[in-house]
């Protein structure tokens, strides 16, 4: 009984999910001697004996099933040509990296020192019992058709060579997108395409297989067009061999529907644009630069859709739209290989889901109001976080629609959500935050610089291009702490408030605040003094325009903080008490809350402001506020003064902002209960609508949620973001991780983009100084 039992453990602690349900896996504990000795010796054996018994049970019990290998000869290494293996590595590594961002899918990167096709394919065929998939990258043509082929026909594992297929999914959606537009039917149009290598060869392909006619292709290479009169073609190229007249490449443009370019920039020009047949179409794929660039092709044709590889035009073609997903689906069934039913299905799926409204998130991330289908919007944004319980789903269907899946699904609805549990939506939102931000760097002062912590953080905003920090401090104690913890801060300005060398930009400073407080209790000594306190100096530098946004409160009591912004920098017009609120990232989305952090036991009229302020500021992240203003009663259900002072709160709201989704006053429960509301209060706001936003009654109540969800891990907070400053001063938390003060100063920097008047760049371009910023500062 004693050895069945340890059996049953062993296999339990190995155990990767149970056959036919896909789930996240758990990281298993190995803290103690019974921990390791059920993670290996003698525990080990009990799982080693059920794979030797049956061997699909690999996939119960090893980390198989989700492992993809990335592997390459580093022959084609992007743009690079034949740069070796080694050289190759940092693109698989990527490669990996982008796996488990978009997939959770974990990945070995493999680079195989050969480049003899057939020993190549027996060196990955040897591989097969290690992994799940296998991801082949960078391997020149024409030898990656024969690997795949031959791998293909050898392994049991799906297996795709991205470079082929990456391109062809992708632009294969857009390209139906693309068509639905501009009215065409794929078997009519007219198809030119520039370069004939393993990406185009696979477009071409795929093209045919949704519908384009072979007859159609004028094809050309690096020589010409694939022509019958060329002697030179190996036989995939001799598949869109043309017949008749051998056309130059601007000839064959002439009324041509459909550009695809796949070779080098600069071979098309707006002239040949020009001749193209009513509403073309150019998918202009070179990277880094185009076939043609944007703004030629829509100078030449204003009928014209256009698609590039770069992510700063509309409609870029990325493959990391596709691969991901492609191997998740495969996975998550088990599919013997990557068939063309399954890669139809990913096109499909791509097309279909640039038709359906876009979250806010990606509205956010984008710094686009509303992203809608269009000539502008003919692709999914590589950020949108429906792409995973999209494409992955269709694939996998489509694997055992066509008999190649082993494990097939029967509970889709179960599958989609735990594949949004895999990631969850709170990473998404911090990342299209930072994309957000890296669009408009702005200045962010850390006024508490020595500290480790920040100097840590304020590294990764410099690196990260999110934000130019400025250091305030003790200029010795902070570089010694650098120094001493690897911190880089050789391109970062350190100002000690207190230095001689800031006499005249405190003497500067506190005359303006002296014009501002002299009535206020504050003489002109003090208001010289006050000025060697970092809080004040770095609100003044803010409120001077010598820097975009401060971030502080590390150390200091929240007051201590809050009381130099109010007293230099002050509230937005109209706004008569600041307020803050907090960003709680959970696995369902964002979800912001307020009053988390000033206002006590705020009056109905307060309660009101606080709520079309947290409004305002939700929508400055394209983010649609479907606000709750909660209390411990629905409707009336309670005639208390609590409960009536959030309804007439709520009446406020409305007669301010009509158009604002706001309802209550409400209980939390039936807030989050979509079902609970349309059974019995269908004449709320919020039916079939998904709450975002949380206004809580007192000060008590909302800080007190906002801990308990911290502390039980069911989200982590970013802010309090402070509410009403006419600029953007933003408080930490006591005692915050470098990761949650680099997401605050995300924060600060989208704030700053809004709140600034002048671009960054602008200010780059007429200030010596912030010239100087970018390399090493000496002055402000």
């Amino acid at each position: 009984m004693h050895n069945e039992l340890r059996k049953q453990q062993a296999l339990e602690y190995h155990a990767k999910g149970r056959p036919g349900k896909i789930e996240v896996i758990p990281t298993k504990e190995a803290k103690t001697q019974r921990d390791l000795s059920l993670a290996y010796s003698p525990g080990v054996a009990e799982p080693c004996l059920e794979i030797a018994e049956n061997i699909e049970n690999v996939y119960k019990y090893t980390a198989k099933g989700n492992l993809v290998a990335v592997i390459s000869n580093g022959t084609a290494v992007l743009g690079l040509g034949d740069i070796g293996p080694e050289a190759g590595k940092p693109v698989m590594e990527g490669k990996g990296v982008l796996f488990k961002i978009f997939a959770d899918i974990d990945v070995f990167d493999i680079e195989i020192n050969e480049k003899d096709p057939e020993k190549f394919v027996q060196i990955v065929k040897a591989l097969e019992p290690t992994f799940g998939g296998i991801n082949l990258e960078d391997i020149k043509a024409p030898e990656c058709f024969y690997i795949e082929k031959k791998l293909k026909e050898k392994l049991h594992i799906p297996i795709m060579h991205d470079d082929q297929h990456g391109t062809a999914i992708i632009s294969a959606a857009a390209l139906l997108n693309a068509a639905e537009l501009q009215k065409k039917k794929l078997d009519k149009m007219k198809f030119v395409v520039n370069g004939a290598g393993a990406a185009a060869i696979s477009c071409m392909k795929l093209y045919i297989a949704l519908g384009a006619k072979r007859e159609n292709f004028r094809v050309f290479d690096s020589k010409g067009l694939i022509h019958e009169s060329r002697t030179d073609l190996d036989e995939l190229k001799k598949e869109f061999i043309a017949a008749g007249k051998n056309v130059s490449l601007a000839e064959a443009m002439k009324d041509a529907d459909v550009f695809i370019g796949l070779s080098k920039g600069g071979v098309l020009n707006g002239e040949m644009v020009n001749s193209m047949a009513k509403h073309p179409i150019v998918f202009a794929m070179a990277n880094p630069d185009p076939e043609i660039s944007w703004e030629e092709a829509t100078e030449a044709r204003k009928d014209i859709i256009m698609a590039t590889g770069r992510s700063d035009y509309p409609n870029q073609v990325n493959n990391v739209l596709g691969f991901p997903y492609i191997f998740r689906g495969a996975l998550d069934v088990r599919a013997e290989q990557i068939n063309e039913a399954m890669k139809l299905a990913a096109v499909k799926a791509l097309a279909e889901l640039t038709k359906t409204p876009v979250p806010d998130i990606v509205n956010m991330a984008y710094n686009e109001t509303n992203i809608t289908f269009g000539p502008n919007y003919i692709i999914p944004k590589p950020l949108d976080p429906r792409l995973l319980a999209t494409v992955a789903p269709a694939v996998a269907k489509a694997a055992m629609e066509s008999g190649v899946a082993k494990q097939p699904i029967h509970h889709w609805d179960n599958y989609v959500n735990q594949l949004n549990k895999r990631l969850g939506l709170d990473n998404q939102v911090m990342r299209a935050i930072g994309n957000k931000a890296r669009r408009d760097p702005k200045r962010i002062v850390f006024a508490e610089a020595d500290n480790v912590k920040i100097l840590k953080a304020a590294q990764i905003v410099y690196d990260e291009g999110v934000g130019y920090p400025i250091l305030l401090g003790d200029v010795n104690k902070i570089k010694t702490m650098a120094e001493a913890n690897s911190i880089d801060l050789s391109d970062l300005p350190i100002f000690d408030p207190r230095s001689d060398e800031m006499e005249e930009k405190r003497n500067k400073y506190s005359q303006i605040f002296f014009a501002k407080r002299g009535r206020k209790g504050f003489n002109d000594y003090e208001s010289k003094k006050i000025m060697k306190d970092r809080n004040y100096f770095g609100c003044m530098m803010v409120e001077c325009g010598d820097a975009d946004a401060m971030i502080s409160g590390l150390a200091k009591n929240y007051p201590d903080t809050i009381r130099p912004a109010l007293q230099t920098i002050g509230t937005e017009e109209g706004v008569k008490k600041i307020a803050g609120m907090y960003l709680m990232l959970t696995k369902k989305g964002p979800l912001f809350l307020a009053d988390t952090t000033v206002n006590f036991n705020p009056t109905a009229e307060e309660l009101a402001e606080i709520t079309l302020m947290v409004a305002r500021e939700v929508k400055h992240f394209n983010i649609t506020p479907r606000i709750a203003m909660l209390s411990y009663s629905n409707f009336g259900s309670s005639n208390s003064p609590e409960a009536k002072l959030v309804a007439h709160a709520r009446e406020i709201v409305k007669q301010k902002m009509p158009s604002l989704i706001v309802d209550g006053e409400m209980q939390a429960s039936v807030a989050f209960s979509n079902e609970l509301i349309k059974e019995n209060y269908p004449f709320s706001e919020l039916v079939d609508q998904e709450v975002n936003t949380l206004i809580f009654p007192n000060l008590a109540s909302g800080n007190i949620a906002y801990n308990l969800m911290k502390e039980l891990d069911i989200a982590d907070a970013v802010g309090p973001v402070l509410l009403g400053l006419k600029k953007p001063v933003h408080v930490l938390q006591l005692g915050s991780s470098v990761r949650s003060i680099f997401n605050m100063a995300l924060i600060a920097v989208v704030d700053a983009q809004i709140k600034s008047k002048t671009s960054t760049q602008e200010i780059v371009q007429r200030s010596p100084w912030w010239k100087r910023f970018r390399k090493v500062s000496k002055t402000i």
